[in-house]
C-alpha cells in the first residue's frame, strides 16, 4: 500500500475511534515511517521543525489575551459600545452581536473564542428580548467566523507558516473580506428583524449616548486600533503584537477595570496553556505527516489528478473550493491547513491565484466549516449556550452561510479584495 494512502486511512480510523486528531496524525505518521523503513529520528526532527517558528508564538499569546478579555470586563465594554451605536436599529441585538464579534475578532483571531466571549452574553440577551432561540444561536455562530478572518487570525498564522508567506501580508489580505462579510451579516439581521417586526433596544439614535459610552469603553476600543496599527505599521511583528495585546489586556483588566486580581492572571494563563497545548502538538505532528505526504509524492499526484479534470482555471478553482468546504465540515481547520496547503497551493498558483489570495480563500472556506455539521465548532457551542435544537439552528444558519458563500465567490473572482490592501500598504 502506498504510504500516503496508509497515512490517510490510519488517520481516519483513529479519529473515528475517538483519538484526538493531533495524536492520530502523529501515530499514523509513525506507522507509515516504520512500514517504509525510514529512520525514526525523522520524527523528533520534524516535530521540532514544525514548532520552530517565531510566527507560531502568536497563537498562545492571542489565546491568553482572549481569556483575559473575557474575565477582565473588556468584552462587556465592547458590547456596551456596540449597543449604544446600533441599539436604535430593528434587530439591534443581532446587529450588536455581529459588530461586537468583528471587534472581538480584531483581538483574538479565534472563532471559538469569539462565540464563547460574545455569544455567551448576547445569546441569552436575545432570547430575553423574544428572539427565536435557534436564530440567536445562528447569528452568534456565524458572526464568530469573523474571528479567524479579520486580522489577527490564528488560521492565517498557521497558513503563513505552512506556505512560507509573510503573516502580516496575510492579515492585510483578510481585512477587506472580513469587513465586507460583517456588513452583509448586519444587513441581513436588520432585514430579518424588519420582516419579523422585531423591536430595537433603544428608542432613537443618540450621539451623546454613543460618545458617553465610547468614553467609558475607550480602553477596550483602543486595543484593536493599537494591535492592528502596530502590525500594519510595521512597528511589531504579529507575534510581538500578540504579546503587546496580553500585556495591554492584563493592565486594563487589573488596573483600570479592576475586575481581575493579579494572582488570577496565573490561573488564566494555566487555562490558556491547556488550550494551546493541543494546538501546538497538532502543528508538530502535522509537520511529520507533511513529510510523509511529500515522500509519497501525494502533492504531485493530487495536482495531476485535479489538472486532468479540466484545463480551465475556473473549473479547477471551483473544485478546490468545493473540496475545502467538504473538508471543513469534517476536519479541524488548523490540521486541514497544514496538511492541504502543500498539496493545493501549487495548483492554485497554476490557476493564477496568488498565495495571499489563496490564503484568504482557504481561510474563508474552512471558517464556514465552523458553522456546518458534523464538527461545526462554533455552531455547536452557540447551540449549547442557547439550549436549542442543533438541526434547527443549522436551518436558521443557511441564509447566513449563503452570504458567506457570496463573499467567498467574490474573493475568488476579485483578487483585489485580498491583494489590494497588502499592495497598498
Amino acid at each position: 500500500m502506498n504510504i500516503g494512502a496508509m497515512l490517510l486511512i490510519t488517520m481516519i480510523v483513529l479519529v473515528l475511534l475517538g483519538m484526538p486528531i493531533a495524536f492520530a496524525i502523529g501515530f499514523a505518521s509513525m506507522c507509515c515511517l516504520v512500514s517504509g523503513g525510514y529512520q525514526m529520528t525523522i520524527m523528533p526532527q520534524k516535530l521540532f521543525s514544525g514548532l520552530d517558528s517565531f510566527a507560531l508564538l502568536a497563537i498562545p499569546y492571542f489565546i491568553l489575551a482572549g481569556n483575559i478579555m473575557g474575565q477582565g470586563g473588556i468584552t462587556k465594554k465592547i458590547l456596551d459600545f456596540a449597543s449604544a451605536a446600533f441599539g436604535w436599529l430593528k434587530g439591534s441585538l443581532a446587529i450588536i452581536t455581529v459588530v461586537a464579534s468583528a471587534i472581538f475578532a480584531a483581538l483574538t483571531g479565534s472563532g471559538i473564542a469569539t462565540v464563547s466571549g460574545i455569544g455567551g452574553i448576547t445569546i441569552p440577551a436575545m432570547k430575553d428580548e423574544g428572539y427565536e432561540t435557534e436564530f440567536a444561536a445562528a447569528v452568534a455562530s456565524n458572526a464568530a467566523i469573523l474571528g479567524p478572518l479579520i486580522p489577527p487570525s490564528i488560521f492565517m498564522i498557521v497558513y503563513g507558516t505552512s506556505a512560507e508567506v509573510d503573516v502580516t501580508t496575510l492579515f492585510k489580505g483578510g481585512l477587506l473580506p472580513g469587513i465586507l462579510l460583517a456588513i452583509l451579516l448586519m444587513v441581513y439581521c436588520h432585514w430579518y428583524a424588519k420582516r419579523h417586526n422585531m423591536k430595537s433596544s433603544n428608542e432613537k439614535f443618540e450621539v451623546e449616548k454613543i460618545l458617553s459610552q465610547g468614553k467609558k469603553s475607550v480602553w477596550a476600543l483602543l486595543m484593536p486600533v493599537i494591535l492592528l496599527g502596530v502590525i500594519f505599521g510595521g512597528v511589531c511583528t504579529p507575534t510581538e503584537a500578540a504579546a503587546v495585546a496580553c500585556v495591554y489586556t492584563a493592565i486594563v483588566s487589573v488596573v483600570i477595570y479592576k475586575l481581575i486580581k493579579p494572582k488570577q492572571l496565573f490561573t488564566i494563563a494555566m487555562e490558556s496553556g491547556l488550550t494551546v497545548g493541543i494546538t501546538m502538538i497538532l502543528m508538530g505532528t502535522s509537520k511529520i505527516s507533511g513529510y510523509v505526504l511529500t515522500i509519497a509524492k501525494i502533492p504531485t499526484i493530487v495536482a495531476n489528478i485535479i489538472l486532468e479534470l479540466s484545463d480551465s482555471p475556473v473549473i479547477i478553482m471551483l473544485f478546490i473550493n468545493l473540496f475545502l468546504l467538504v473538508v471543513g465540515m469534517f476536519m479541524e481547520a488548523n490540521a486541514a491547513i497544514v496538511i492541504l496547503t502543500p498539496i493545493l497551493l501549487p495548483v492554485a498558483t497554476y490557476c493564477g491565484i496568488s498565495p495571499v489570495q489563496f490564503g484568504t480563500i482557504m481561510c474563508l472556506n474552512l471558517c464556514m466549516g465552523l458553522v456546518t455539521p458534523p464538527v461545526g465548532g462554533c455552531i455547536t457551542i452557540s447551540n449549547e449556550i442557547a439550549k436549542g435544537r442543533l438541526e434547527k439552528t443549522f436551518i436558521r444558519s443557511l441564509p447566513l452561510i449563503a452570504i458567506e458563500g457570496i463573499v467567498l465567490f467574490l474573493v475568488n473572482i476579485v483578487p483585489g479584495l485580498s491583494v489590494w490592501l497588502p499592495e497598498l500598504l
